[in-house]
Protein backbone atom coordinates (compact mmCIF):
# COMPACT_ATOMS: atom_id res chain seq x y z
CA UNK A 1 0.00 0.00 0.00
CA UNK A 2 1.37 3.15 -1.21
CA UNK A 3 0.94 5.06 1.99
CA UNK A 4 3.17 8.27 0.56
CA UNK A 5 0.42 9.32 -2.06
CA UNK A 6 -1.92 9.15 0.84
CA UNK A 7 0.01 11.56 2.42
CA UNK A 8 0.26 13.73 0.07
CA UNK A 9 -3.62 13.43 -0.92
CA UNK A 10 -3.78 14.52 2.63
CA UNK A 11 -1.71 17.78 2.55
CA UNK A 12 -3.20 18.71 -0.88
CA UNK A 13 -6.94 18.77 0.43
CA UNK A 14 -6.42 19.81 3.82
CA UNK A 15 -2.69 21.84 3.87
CA UNK A 16 -1.90 20.07 6.92
CA UNK A 17 -0.42 16.29 8.28
CA UNK A 18 -2.93 13.98 10.22
CA UNK A 19 -2.22 10.56 12.10
CA UNK A 20 -1.97 7.37 10.75
CA UNK A 21 -3.74 4.54 11.28
CA UNK A 22 -4.03 0.92 9.79
CA UNK A 23 -6.63 -1.89 10.20
CA UNK A 24 -6.15 -5.54 8.24
CA UNK A 25 -9.07 -7.58 6.52
CA UNK A 26 -9.19 -11.22 7.61
CA UNK A 27 -9.16 -14.72 6.51
CA UNK A 28 -10.92 -17.68 7.77
CA UNK A 29 -8.85 -21.02 7.98
CA UNK A 30 -12.02 -23.43 9.20
CA UNK A 31 -15.21 -22.81 10.92
CA UNK A 32 -18.52 -21.85 8.47
CA UNK A 33 -21.84 -21.08 9.18
CA UNK A 34 -21.05 -21.96 13.02
CA UNK A 35 -21.84 -18.62 14.06
CA UNK A 36 -25.63 -18.37 14.39
CA UNK A 37 -24.64 -21.92 15.82
CA UNK A 38 -23.44 -21.11 18.36
CA UNK A 39 -20.24 -22.37 17.49
CA UNK A 40 -16.38 -21.03 16.84
CA UNK A 41 -14.81 -19.50 14.10
CA UNK A 42 -10.45 -19.35 13.41
CA UNK A 43 -9.96 -16.17 11.77
CA UNK A 44 -6.56 -14.18 11.33
CA UNK A 45 -6.29 -10.84 10.33
CA UNK A 46 -4.24 -10.46 7.06
CA UNK A 47 -1.52 -8.06 5.57
CA UNK A 48 -3.64 -6.36 3.40
CA UNK A 49 -6.05 -3.55 4.86
CA UNK A 50 -7.21 -0.24 5.17
CA UNK A 51 -5.01 2.73 6.10
CA UNK A 52 -6.46 6.46 6.85
CA UNK A 53 -4.87 9.66 7.98
CA UNK A 54 -7.00 11.53 10.02
CA UNK A 55 -6.57 15.03 11.79
CA UNK A 56 -9.51 17.05 13.67
CA UNK A 57 -10.51 20.53 12.31
CA UNK A 58 -12.32 22.41 14.89
CA UNK A 59 -15.72 21.92 13.05
CA UNK A 60 -18.45 20.03 13.65
CA UNK A 61 -18.36 18.45 9.89
CA UNK A 62 -16.01 15.19 8.78
CA UNK A 63 -14.50 15.91 5.29
CA UNK A 64 -13.71 12.41 4.12
CA UNK A 65 -11.66 11.25 0.42
CA UNK A 66 -11.91 8.21 -0.72
CA UNK A 67 -8.36 8.10 -2.58
CA UNK A 68 -8.63 4.98 -4.70
CA UNK A 69 -12.06 5.87 -5.85
CA UNK A 70 -11.07 9.77 -6.05
CA UNK A 71 -14.29 10.47 -4.19
CA UNK A 72 -15.27 12.99 -1.39
CA UNK A 73 -17.96 13.41 1.51
CA UNK A 74 -18.75 15.84 3.68
CA UNK A 75 -21.36 15.22 6.21
CA UNK A 76 -22.11 15.77 9.98
CA UNK A 77 -22.21 13.94 13.41
CA UNK A 78 -26.22 14.20 13.77
CA UNK A 79 -28.58 11.28 13.16
CA UNK A 80 -30.01 13.40 9.87
CA UNK A 81 -26.80 13.82 8.27
CA UNK A 82 -26.23 10.05 7.00
CA UNK A 83 -23.55 11.09 3.53
CA UNK A 84 -25.45 9.49 0.22
CA UNK A 85 -21.77 7.99 -0.74
CA UNK A 86 -22.22 4.39 0.29
CA UNK A 87 -18.91 4.01 1.48
CA UNK A 88 -19.09 7.50 3.37
CA UNK A 89 -21.93 5.56 5.40
CA UNK A 90 -19.43 3.27 6.92
CA UNK A 91 -17.06 6.21 8.62
CA UNK A 92 -20.43 7.93 9.47
CA UNK A 93 -21.99 4.58 11.17
CA UNK A 94 -18.76 4.38 13.51
CA UNK A 95 -19.32 7.66 14.36
CA UNK A 96 -22.98 7.61 15.62
CA UNK A 97 -21.93 4.40 16.99
CA UNK A 98 -19.67 5.66 19.38
CA UNK A 99 -22.06 9.05 19.60
CA UNK A 100 -25.00 6.52 20.77
CA UNK A 101 -21.94 4.74 23.41
CA UNK A 102 -21.95 8.16 24.93
CA UNK A 103 -18.62 9.15 22.96
CA UNK A 104 -18.13 12.99 22.31
CA UNK A 105 -16.40 13.49 18.43
CA UNK A 106 -15.38 16.43 16.88
CA UNK A 107 -15.33 16.66 13.26
CA UNK A 108 -12.34 15.70 10.93
CA UNK A 109 -10.81 15.46 7.75
CA UNK A 110 -9.74 12.30 6.20
CA UNK A 111 -8.14 10.61 3.22
CA UNK A 112 -8.40 6.34 2.95
CA UNK A 113 -6.90 4.01 0.80
CA UNK A 114 -6.70 0.23 1.13
CA UNK A 115 -5.80 -2.97 -0.97
CA UNK A 116 -8.18 -5.41 0.26
CA UNK A 117 -9.20 -6.89 -2.62
CA UNK A 118 -12.80 -6.31 -3.17
CA UNK A 119 -15.23 -9.33 -3.41
CA UNK A 120 -12.51 -11.98 -2.33
CA UNK A 121 -14.19 -12.55 1.17
CA UNK A 122 -11.27 -10.53 2.96
CA UNK A 123 -13.92 -8.10 4.61
CA UNK A 124 -12.96 -4.87 3.29
CA UNK A 125 -15.92 -3.20 4.67
CA UNK A 126 -14.81 -4.55 8.58
CA UNK A 127 -11.31 -2.99 7.99
CA UNK A 128 -12.71 0.41 6.71
CA UNK A 129 -14.84 0.06 9.95
CA UNK A 130 -12.02 -0.69 12.78
CA UNK A 131 -9.70 1.55 10.98
CA UNK A 132 -11.86 4.26 12.48
CA UNK A 133 -13.31 3.03 15.52
CA UNK A 134 -9.38 1.77 16.40
CA UNK A 135 -8.14 5.80 15.36
CA UNK A 136 -11.26 7.87 17.50
CA UNK A 137 -11.34 5.95 20.39
CA UNK A 138 -7.39 6.51 20.12
CA UNK A 139 -6.68 10.22 19.34
CA UNK A 140 -10.06 11.11 21.57
CA UNK A 141 -9.02 8.43 24.94
CA UNK A 142 -12.89 7.62 24.65
CA UNK A 143 -11.68 4.22 26.68
CA UNK A 144 -13.53 1.97 24.48
CA UNK A 145 -12.39 -1.78 25.34
CA UNK A 146 -11.36 -3.55 22.02
CA UNK A 147 -14.38 -6.29 21.96
CA UNK A 148 -16.80 -2.87 22.14
CA UNK A 149 -14.94 -1.43 18.99
CA UNK A 150 -16.09 -4.46 17.23
CA UNK A 151 -19.30 -4.60 18.13
CA UNK A 152 -19.31 -1.01 17.21
CA UNK A 153 -18.27 -1.81 13.39
CA UNK A 154 -20.81 -4.70 13.43
CA UNK A 155 -23.59 -2.19 14.45
CA UNK A 156 -22.31 0.41 11.32
CA UNK A 157 -23.30 -3.17 9.65
CA UNK A 158 -26.67 -3.40 10.83
CA UNK A 159 -27.74 0.03 11.49
CA UNK A 160 -26.40 2.15 8.59
CA UNK A 161 -25.27 -0.42 5.71
CA UNK A 162 -28.52 -2.80 6.19
CA UNK A 163 -25.77 -5.98 6.44
CA UNK A 164 -26.91 -8.68 9.38
CA UNK A 165 -23.23 -9.91 9.72
CA UNK A 166 -21.82 -11.59 12.61
CA UNK A 167 -18.96 -10.20 14.15
CA UNK A 168 -16.28 -12.28 13.14
CA UNK A 169 -14.89 -9.86 10.44
CA UNK A 170 -14.65 -6.88 12.78
CA UNK A 171 -13.05 -8.87 15.74
CA UNK A 172 -10.49 -10.11 13.39
CA UNK A 173 -9.46 -6.95 12.38
CA UNK A 174 -9.42 -4.96 15.71
CA UNK A 175 -7.68 -8.40 17.68
CA UNK A 176 -5.47 -9.04 14.74
CA UNK A 177 -1.92 -10.77 16.43
CA UNK A 178 1.01 -11.66 13.68
CA UNK A 179 1.66 -15.58 13.85
CA UNK A 180 -1.28 -16.05 15.50
CA UNK A 181 -5.52 -17.09 14.47
CA UNK A 182 -7.88 -16.76 16.72
CA UNK A 183 -10.56 -19.02 17.91
CA UNK A 184 -13.57 -17.21 19.09
CA UNK A 185 -16.85 -18.76 20.57
CA UNK A 186 -19.34 -17.00 18.81
CA UNK A 187 -21.82 -17.72 21.82
CA UNK A 188 -19.73 -16.00 24.66
CA UNK A 189 -17.43 -14.16 22.73
CA UNK A 190 -14.28 -15.50 24.60
CA UNK A 191 -11.39 -15.82 22.40
CA UNK A 192 -7.86 -17.40 22.69
CA UNK A 193 -4.47 -17.07 20.56
CA UNK A 194 -3.25 -19.78 18.32
CA UNK A 195 -0.41 -20.25 16.83
CA UNK A 196 0.08 -19.98 13.08
CA UNK A 197 3.06 -19.87 11.21
CA UNK A 198 2.76 -21.90 8.41
CA UNK A 199 6.60 -20.75 6.52
CA UNK A 200 8.18 -21.65 9.13
CA UNK A 201 6.68 -25.42 9.08
CA UNK A 202 7.14 -25.57 5.58
CA UNK A 203 3.43 -23.85 3.60
CA UNK A 204 1.89 -21.10 2.35
CA UNK A 205 -1.25 -19.90 2.50
CA UNK A 206 -3.38 -18.65 -0.84
CA UNK A 207 -6.92 -17.44 -1.78
CA UNK A 208 -8.03 -18.64 -5.23
CA UNK A 209 -10.63 -16.31 -6.02
CA UNK A 210 -13.13 -18.09 -8.48
CA UNK A 211 -14.30 -14.34 -9.67
CA UNK A 212 -17.53 -15.58 -9.70
CA UNK A 213 -20.78 -15.02 -7.57
CA UNK A 214 -23.90 -17.06 -7.85
CA UNK A 215 -27.38 -15.17 -6.88
CA UNK A 216 -29.97 -18.11 -5.79
CA UNK A 217 -33.92 -17.36 -5.96
CA UNK A 218 -35.45 -16.62 -2.24
CA UNK A 219 -32.98 -16.37 1.08
CA UNK A 220 -30.57 -19.55 1.05
CA UNK A 221 -28.68 -18.32 4.16
CA UNK A 222 -31.93 -18.12 6.27
CA UNK A 223 -33.44 -21.21 5.03
CA UNK A 224 -30.42 -23.28 6.33
CA UNK A 225 -30.46 -21.51 9.37
CA UNK A 226 -34.23 -21.96 9.90
CA UNK A 227 -33.11 -26.23 9.06
CA UNK A 228 -30.18 -26.20 11.83
CA UNK A 229 -32.88 -24.19 14.38
CA UNK A 230 -35.74 -26.71 13.66
CA UNK A 231 -32.89 -29.49 14.02
CA UNK A 232 -32.13 -28.13 17.53
CA UNK A 233 -35.97 -28.02 18.63
CA UNK A 234 -36.43 -31.56 17.82
CA UNK A 235 -33.19 -32.38 19.62
CA UNK A 236 -34.12 -30.59 22.75
CA UNK A 237 -37.30 -32.32 23.55
CA UNK A 238 -34.88 -34.98 24.78
CA UNK A 239 -32.12 -33.12 25.71
CA UNK A 240 -33.08 -29.44 26.76
CA UNK A 241 -29.50 -28.83 27.71
CA UNK A 242 -29.32 -27.72 24.02
CA UNK A 243 -29.60 -24.54 23.19
CA UNK A 244 -27.11 -24.61 19.78
CA UNK A 245 -26.45 -27.35 17.39
CA UNK A 246 -22.62 -26.16 18.69
CA UNK A 247 -24.04 -28.24 21.79
CA UNK A 248 -25.66 -31.38 20.55
CA UNK A 249 -23.59 -34.69 19.71
CA UNK A 250 -24.13 -36.44 16.51
CA UNK A 251 -25.88 -39.74 18.08
CA UNK A 252 -28.36 -36.83 19.81
CA UNK A 253 -29.44 -35.64 15.46
CA UNK A 254 -29.75 -39.57 15.01
CA UNK A 255 -32.19 -39.82 17.70
CA UNK A 256 -34.44 -37.53 15.76
CA UNK A 257 -34.01 -38.62 12.62
CA UNK A 258 -37.45 -39.67 11.83
CA UNK A 259 -39.09 -36.02 13.13
CA UNK A 260 -37.09 -34.15 10.57
CA UNK A 261 -36.83 -33.91 7.18
CA UNK A 262 -34.18 -35.35 5.37
CA UNK A 263 -32.42 -31.44 4.66
CA UNK A 264 -32.69 -30.38 7.80
CA UNK A 265 -30.90 -33.75 9.16
CA UNK A 266 -28.07 -32.96 6.67
CA UNK A 267 -27.62 -29.33 7.49
CA UNK A 268 -27.27 -30.12 10.92
CA UNK A 269 -24.78 -32.94 10.10
CA UNK A 270 -22.64 -30.62 8.78
CA UNK A 271 -23.08 -27.81 11.34
CA UNK A 272 -22.63 -30.29 13.98
CA UNK A 273 -19.24 -31.65 12.56
CA UNK A 274 -18.04 -28.14 11.65
CA UNK A 275 -17.86 -27.61 15.10
CA UNK A 276 -15.64 -30.75 15.91
CA UNK A 277 -13.57 -30.16 12.76
CA UNK A 278 -12.73 -26.53 13.78
CA UNK A 279 -11.79 -27.79 17.58
CA UNK A 280 -9.47 -30.84 16.09
CA UNK A 281 -8.24 -28.26 13.62
CA UNK A 282 -6.89 -25.72 16.72
CA UNK A 283 -5.74 -29.16 18.65
CA UNK A 284 -3.26 -29.95 15.16
CA UNK A 285 -2.12 -26.06 15.25
CA UNK A 286 -0.89 -26.04 18.98
CA UNK A 287 1.27 -29.36 17.28
CA UNK A 288 1.88 -27.68 14.27
CA UNK A 289 0.10 -30.54 12.71
CA UNK A 290 -0.50 -29.13 9.35
CA UNK A 291 -1.40 -32.17 8.02
CA UNK A 292 -4.42 -32.83 10.31
CA UNK A 293 -5.44 -29.62 9.54
CA UNK A 294 -5.03 -29.85 5.72
CA UNK A 295 -7.64 -32.89 6.35
CA UNK A 296 -10.17 -30.98 8.11
CA UNK A 297 -10.03 -28.40 5.43
CA UNK A 298 -11.11 -30.82 2.98
CA UNK A 299 -13.82 -32.63 5.38
CA UNK A 300 -15.18 -28.63 5.62
CA UNK A 301 -15.58 -28.32 1.68
CA UNK A 302 -16.83 -31.85 0.85
CA UNK A 303 -19.63 -30.99 3.95
CA UNK A 304 -20.38 -27.48 2.15
CA UNK A 305 -20.47 -28.99 -0.90
CA UNK A 306 -22.54 -32.23 -0.48
CA UNK A 307 -24.21 -31.38 2.75
CA UNK A 308 -24.95 -27.78 3.26
CA UNK A 309 -25.12 -27.21 -0.64
CA UNK A 310 -23.38 -24.06 -0.55
CA UNK A 311 -20.39 -24.29 -2.57
CA UNK A 312 -20.58 -24.61 -6.84
CA UNK A 313 -18.93 -26.01 -9.60
CA UNK A 314 -15.96 -23.43 -10.05
CA UNK A 315 -15.21 -24.13 -6.25
CA UNK A 316 -15.32 -27.54 -6.29
CA UNK A 317 -13.42 -27.54 -9.46
CA UNK A 318 -10.79 -25.29 -7.61
CA UNK A 319 -11.10 -27.82 -4.73
CA UNK A 320 -10.52 -30.52 -7.10
CA UNK A 321 -7.32 -29.33 -8.97
CA UNK A 322 -5.68 -28.41 -4.73
CA UNK A 323 -6.01 -32.15 -4.65
CA UNK A 324 -4.33 -33.20 -7.65
CA UNK A 325 -1.43 -30.40 -6.77
CA UNK A 326 -0.83 -32.29 -3.81
CA UNK A 327 -2.34 -29.14 -1.48
CA UNK A 328 -2.50 -30.01 2.13
CA UNK A 329 -5.82 -28.37 2.66
CA UNK A 330 -8.07 -26.80 0.68
CA UNK A 331 -12.02 -25.51 1.24
CA UNK A 332 -14.64 -22.28 -0.01
CA UNK A 333 -14.23 -19.44 2.56
CA UNK A 334 -17.19 -18.18 3.45
CA UNK A 335 -20.59 -18.09 3.16
CA UNK A 336 -20.50 -19.80 -0.39
CA UNK A 337 -22.14 -19.66 -3.77
CA UNK A 338 -18.72 -18.41 -5.07
CA UNK A 339 -15.64 -16.31 -4.07
CA UNK A 340 -12.69 -18.17 -2.87
CA UNK A 341 -10.83 -21.18 -1.50
CA UNK A 342 -8.41 -20.65 1.16
CA UNK A 343 -5.31 -23.20 0.61
CA UNK A 344 -2.36 -23.91 2.76
CA UNK A 345 -0.03 -25.02 0.21
CA UNK A 346 3.97 -27.68 0.57
CA UNK A 347 5.85 -24.20 -0.31
CA UNK A 348 8.02 -26.95 -3.06
CA UNK A 349 4.60 -27.62 -4.53
CA UNK A 350 3.61 -23.96 -5.04
CA UNK A 351 4.20 -22.58 -8.16
CA UNK A 352 2.90 -25.84 -9.69
CA UNK A 353 -0.41 -25.09 -8.01
CA UNK A 354 -0.44 -21.93 -8.77
CA UNK A 355 0.27 -22.34 -12.38
CA UNK A 356 -1.88 -25.63 -12.84
CA UNK A 357 -5.08 -23.82 -11.53
CA UNK A 358 -4.81 -20.52 -13.53
CA UNK A 359 -4.83 -22.38 -16.54
CA UNK A 360 -7.04 -25.12 -15.68
CA UNK A 361 -9.97 -22.49 -14.59
CA UNK A 362 -9.06 -20.19 -17.62
CA UNK A 363 -9.80 -23.55 -19.71
CA UNK A 364 -13.19 -24.42 -17.68
CA UNK A 365 -14.86 -21.61 -17.84
CA UNK A 366 -13.30 -19.19 -19.43
CA UNK A 367 -12.33 -16.84 -16.92
CA UNK A 368 -9.42 -15.37 -15.29
CA UNK A 369 -9.29 -16.57 -10.98
CA UNK A 370 -7.43 -13.87 -9.03
CA UNK A 371 -4.49 -15.53 -7.00
CA UNK A 372 -4.18 -13.58 -3.32
CA UNK A 373 -1.13 -14.99 -1.32
CA UNK A 374 -1.32 -13.84 2.40
CA UNK A 375 0.32 -13.39 5.74
CA UNK A 376 -1.07 -13.71 9.24
CA UNK A 377 -0.37 -9.81 10.50
CA UNK A 378 -1.29 -7.60 13.35
CA UNK A 379 -5.16 -5.98 13.84
CA UNK A 380 -5.83 -2.44 14.23
CA UNK A 381 -2.73 -0.22 14.91
CA UNK A 382 -1.61 3.43 14.51
CA UNK A 383 1.20 3.56 11.95
CA UNK A 384 2.47 7.10 12.78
Amino acid sequence: MNIEKLREKFSELYSKKGSVYASPGRINLIGEHTDYNGGFVLPGAVDKGIVAEIRFNSTDKVRAHALDLNESSEFGLNETDAPKEGWAKYIFGVCREMIKRGAKLQGFDTVFSGDVPLGAGMSSSAALESTYAFALNDMLSLGFEKMELAKIGQATEHNYVGVKCGIMDQFASIFGKAGHLMRLDCRSFEYEYVPFDPESNGYKVVLVDTCVKHELVGSPYNRRRESCERAVNAIRKRHPEVEFLRDAKMEWLEEVIGEITTEDYIRAEYAIGEVARLLAACEALSKNDYETVGRKMYGTHIGMSVLYDVSCKELDFVNEIAKECGVTGSRVMGGGFGGCTINVVPIDKYDAFIETVKAGYKAAFGIDCQIYPVVISDGARKLC
